[in-house]
């Protein structure tokens, strides 16, 4: 019997994966992985997904990858008419920002996150009545009406540069308050910090590293900088999700444990054969509302279709843009 192309396209994606997702999983995924692709050239449409995202999307059906600010550059450069966001609702919301003109999709509305939700426009009208003339950096963990009314964006991965950027002896950093401490670990400038916390991040603690080594000699541990300051100390080394994903490929480490949200260790892995990697499994669950199955009914149902009000769109795009020309 003749084997079709849709059999052949499929095999070729499993074989990307086999390392992280059983045999026995792979026809769960296939069809709607078959059907995605389909529905991508039908519609002129990519998908963005965030390094959290589980290996049957990041691998097998994401067109372009990466953290927060290697999604948000790569938007701007993207010729399709329909962008989906296989990540949060505040990511979509970015995405949107910078291609006004373009139809951006997000599969689950209740992809939220923990941080965008521990900050609002007020709050932040509020600490500029407290520190007045203090420049606001925002990290783009925010919601869109946020970002309206700060200065400029930041990730993790260019905090630093961002708030040295600006010349000035102090800013308001937010939301995340263990990013600000960690970043202001490594500069002059005074950071005054907010209360946010990443509710997957906040949950590591020195005492899981300490145990770690213990159960894995000579084993390298990477933090994200939204662990708590003190996780970080214990860490080898510490960075964004881009920054962890590139030490692995350029240090090699025999066996390496990635501080940070558990798919992205599976999602480097796939990369990295030679590298044994040791997961502490903390799940976000915001990025787990995610699936396949949701970004097919997206682009089938043109679901769902994210949307900015001018007056908050304008403002929050220059913060955003602010952050790309540093």
């Amino acid at each position: 019997m003749a084997i079709s192309h849709t059999q052949v396209r499929s095999s070729a994606l499993y074989d990307r994966v086999r390392r992280v997702i059983p045999a026995i999983e792979w026809p769960v995924f296939a069809d709607d992985v078959e059907a995605i692709l389909d529905l991508k050239r039908q519609r002129n449409a990519v998908i963005l997904a965030h390094n959290y995202q589980t290996p049957e999307i990041f691998h097998c059906v994401a067109d372009i990858v990466g953290d927060s600010l290697a999604l948000a550059r790569k938007a701007i450069s993207t010729e399709a008419d329909v962008i989906v966001l296989a990540g949060v609702h505040f990511m979509a919301e970015t995405a949107k920002l910078l291609n006004p003109q373009r139809t951006v999709l997000v599969p689950d509305l209740q992809a939220g996150c923990s941080l965008a939700d521990s900050i609002t426009a007020a709050d932040i009208r509020l600490l500029r009545q407290r520190y007045p003339g203090v420049p606001v950096v925002t990290y783009v963990n925010t919601s869109a009406q946020v970002k309206a009314v700060s200065d400029i964006c930041c990730t993790s991965g260019n905090a630093k540069a961002i708030v040295e950027s600006l010349g000035v002896p102090r800013v308001i950093m937010l939301p995340d308050e263990y990013l600000a401490q960690n970043i202001a670990a490594q500069t002059d400038v005074e950071i005054i910090a907010w209360k946010g916390h990443c509710e997957v991040h906040e949950r590591f603690t020195p005492a899981d590293i300490r145990q770690l080594r213990e159960d894995h000699p000579g084993v390298t541990v990477l933090a994200h900088p939204e662990c708590p300051p003190e996780v970080v100390a214990e860490a080898d080394f510490s960075g964004s999700t881009a920054a962890m994903s590139d030490y692995v490929g350029r240090q090699k480490p025999p066996r390496v444990v990635l501080m940070t949200e558990c798919s992205m260790s599976d999602n480097v892995a796939v990369e990295h054969p030679e590298v044994e990697f040791i997961r502490p499994c903390n799940l976000c669950p915001h990025m787990k509302r995610i699936t396949l199955a949701n970004i097919r009914a997206a682009l089938e149902q043109n679901q769902h279709v994210v949307t900015i009000d001018a007056d908050i769109a304008g403002p929050a795009r220059l913060a955003v843009e602010r952050m790309l020309a540093v």
